[in-house]
């Protein structure tokens, strides 16, 4: 399953090796209460065909109207802004006086959106800069620091999965858990030594599966704070060793799977070994918002609405810890 990003790219190639003629928003800066954050992406057809958005409707209709008319983008890259004056903020919906500046791109062989796909399909971090004034990409490997950036000369983006996300274990929950975080912008790796789990993942090759022990996995992958781990073996000898680590790491996500009592149990067990009492209210145990959720499918979703809201900075008032244990009926096992 792709991303949006990658949606739009693929869609705005495939039309210009059809023949047609493409145009790549992007999302540069915003103001106030902008509809769609910077780095959003779209993509207009010659004939006003689009994929994605860059405001959430308010003013593709007039970037439409421009872009097959010729107005914007015709030869080079151009940056447009909406929003500056109230009366166009109300003419284009955007709330609150909100601005939106955006660099419209002239898809050509000079964009060359087929190497950037081949990179990503890679599952590659990509630095791409775009001169304005020539049309000239480059394409380079994106390191942690590297954010979209725009000068009005160089328009520098950052494609391919901005999160990264660690699961341990690789039974049914966490293959649910893994194709719905792709989606959601997160590299995936699935960290399991056991041979018996690893047969269904074939069909995930976007997932890196890796056999190494969770915190030899945990202390290579060098975590940040865009980093996610949840532990969901149920096995305290794999998942206590992930979490050993990933609390002492920046992670802005630490999680496991088990109900009140066993994960206070882990709890204590962390304590007795080099792990602190502040390292160890970072976990997030039991794992996942309080959805009443019983399935293998919607525990995940629990799992990722919680780390949704922890990533946005989301204040939550309940979670999975105040409620009471739900039961995954492929574990026969409380899931919190």
């Amino acid at each position: 399953m792709d991303n949006l990003d990658l949606d739009v790219l693929k869609t705005a190639l495939a039309w210009t090796e059809a023949g047609r003629r493409a145009t790549l928003g992007t999302v540069v800066r915003t103001w106030g209460s902008a509809p769609r954050p910077i780095g959003a992406m779209m993509a207009i057809r010659d004939d006003g065909q689009v994929i994605g958005s860059v405001s959430g409707g308010c003013i593709e209709d007039d970037l439409i109207s421009q872009v097959k008319d010729g107005k914007l983008a015709a030869r080079l890259p151009e940056s447009v802004t909406y929003g500056v004056a109230a009366d166009q903020a109300q003419q284009f919906g955007l709330p609150c006086g909100g601005t939106v500046q955006m660099v419209l791109e002239p898809i050509t062989p000079l964009s060359d959106i087929r190497g950037l796909l081949t990179d990503l399909e890679g599952h590659k971090i990509v630095k791409r800069t775009l001169d304005m004034t020539t049309a000239v990409t480059h394409r380079s490997t994106a390191i942690g620091a590297d954010i979209l950036r725009f000068d009005d000369k160089t328009l520098t983006t950052i494609h391919g999965p901005k999160y990264r996300l660690l699961i341990i274990g690789a039974g049914q929950l966490s293959k649910y858990l893994a194709t719905m975080a792709i989606p959601l912008d997160y590299q995936v790796t699935v960290c399991d030594p056991r041979d018996e789990y690893q047969e269904q993942w074939h069909d995930l090759p976007q997932v890196t599966m890796t056999k190494e022990m969770p915190d030899d996995t945990v202390i290579a992958m060098n975590l940040d704070r865009n980093s996610a781990v949840v532990a969901l073996t149920h096995d305290p000898k794999l998942d206590d060793l992930a979490l050993m680590e990933a609390l002492k790491s920046p992670a802005f996500y630490v999680g496991a799977l088990g109900s009140k009592g066993n994960n206070d149990k882990r709890r204590a067990r962390l304590l007795e070994f080099d792990v602190t009492a502040a390292e160890v209210k970072h976990l997030r145990g039991p794992v996942g918002l309080d959805i009443g959720a019983k399935t293998p499918s919607e525990i995940a979703v629990s799992i990722l609405a919680e780390m949704t809201a922890l990533k946005r900075g989301v204040t939550m008032t309940r979670s999975k810890s105040d409620a009471p244990a739900s039961v995954d009926s492929t574990a026969g096992c409380p899931v919190r």
